[in-house]
């Protein structure tokens, strides 16, 4: 069963396309509604924390110009033109698309502590951030490519 928020639960988040911010209510789904709508490899990843192998997503290469956007949500969450190469195997960014458009949880698994990055409108676990980024930002946000969903430049309105 899906579950609508409350609007006075709302978020804002940056839309690219639009240029602008806007209120949106999160999306709050059962495990069974999600696997409806995403392939089991995105389950495991973005509703079970699961992380893709090394240099096997379909984005850690990637040189298109365009957005990735949350694949269970569709929230814009970086812009190609922040994406480098970490070397790590991963698709990788010095920055979100805007500073609410990704939020931040404490990850304490493996027997170690790092920055857990997801998406808030919807909760989708994204991948890690890391301080050892290039300038600007000195970030390195290390995420699955199955978590995102790429929406080419060239393709939109």
């Amino acid at each position: 069963m899906e579950k609508k928020a409350s609007t006075s639960q709302t978020i804002k988040i940056f839309d690219a396309q639009e240029g602008s911010w806007k209120e949106v209510e999160p999306i709050i789904k059962s495990d069974e509604n999600w696997k409806k709508v995403l392939t089991p490899e995105q389950f495991r990843v973005t509703r079970k924390h699961g992380t893709e192998p090394a240099f096997s997503g379909e984005y850690w290469n990637s040189k298109k110009k365009g957005i990735y956007r949350c694949v269970a949500c569709g929230t814009d969450l970086f812009d190609s033109e922040t994406k480098f190469d970490s070397g790590t195997g991963w698709p990788s960014f010095w920055q979100p698309i805007a500073p609410g458009n990704v939020g931040f949880h404490t990850d304490k698994s493996f027997f170690m502590e790092r920055t857990e990055v997801h998406c808030p409108r919807c909760g989708a676990h994204l991948g890690h951030v890391f301080d050892d980024g290039p300038p600007p930002t000195g970030k390195r946000y290390c995420i699955n490519s199955a978590a995102l969903k790429f929406q080419s430049k060239e393709s939109s309105p």
